[in-house]
């Protein structure tokens, strides 16, 4: 019971459902996350490609990006393996920006794909816009619905822990991610480490507070050859309220 002057409704962690996501400020989360490449997120790039790189058949995979948003970079590093990218989003505003995103890549994200393919090992960026333009297929729902066992490689960066403040949503999830995949597929994930929430456009949206230990334990649950690593935030953080990144990478079982 909660104590005098203190409401019930304090005790209880805030869910998906009850925010506003089609509002989501889809131009101002991508200008300041990412109109340039920091370096934090190319040693997330470059642990990602270069798991995918060693462990992926491709290049006629079927990639999924989960809770894509204004990101681009997730699909980039599945991009030399794939055929097909889907990019799966639940905010109306997040889907619309992913659709003319992926239809013309802009300049800004060249950057992060000379970590993907450096010295044009992979492709120069020309082809890789084109490439982009070609494969992704951007699809509204939500991580929650995703059908199990329809992918070859997946992504699913700063999306579990960005939803909801409750530890059963964080971890259902991550589990729907691991799952949509088939069995043996290698995967990649990014978390924001010890997140208290976050604003974007004025709005304030949730988080669940998780590091290694809880990202381990959710995921030995569906993965095999797991590995879980930190990442210092460099060169400071893009906003109060995170003390990192924890990468995962792994197969799903």
């Amino acid at each position: 019971m909660p104590t005098a002057g203190q409401s019930s409704e304090a005790t209880i962690p805030a869910r998906n459902a009850q925010f506003p996501w089609d509002d989501f400020a889809a131009d101002a989360y991508h200008e300041h996350n990412y109109d340039s490449l920091r370096e934090d997120d190319e040693e997330i790039l470059s642990l990602v490609s270069s798991w995918f790189t060693d462990a992926a058949v491709g290049p006629a995979l079927h990639g999924l990006d989960v809770g894509a948003g204004p990101n681009l970079y997730p699909a980039l590093a599945m991009l030399p393996h794939c055929a097909r990218i889907t990019l799966r989003e639940y905010s109306a505003s997040n889907v619309q920006w992913l659709r003319g995103a992926t239809a013309a890549l802009d300049e800004r994200w060249r950057p992060f794909w000379q970590v993907v393919s450096p010295d044009d090992g992979r492709g120069g960026f020309e082809s890789a816009r084109a490439e982009l333009a070609r494969s992704a297929q951007v699809e509204q729902g939500s991580v929650f619905d995703l059908p199990e066992a329809g992918w070859d490689l997946g992504t699913m960066f700063f999306v579990a822990e960005s939803i909801s403040q409750d530890p059963a949503e964080f971890e259902a999830a991550t589990g729907a991610f691991v799952r949509a995949l088939r069995p043996g597929s290698p995967f990649a994930a990014a978390f924001m480490e010890r997140s208290q929430g976050y604003e974007v456009g004025g709005i304030a949206f949730p988080a669940t507070s998780v590091g290694e230990s809880e990202i381990s334990g959710c995921l030995e649950q569906v993965a095999t050859d797991l590995k879980v690593q930190r990442v210092q935030v460099r060169p400071a953080p893009l906003r109060p309220g995170y003390t990192g990144y924890v990468v995962a990478i792994g197969r799903a079982k």
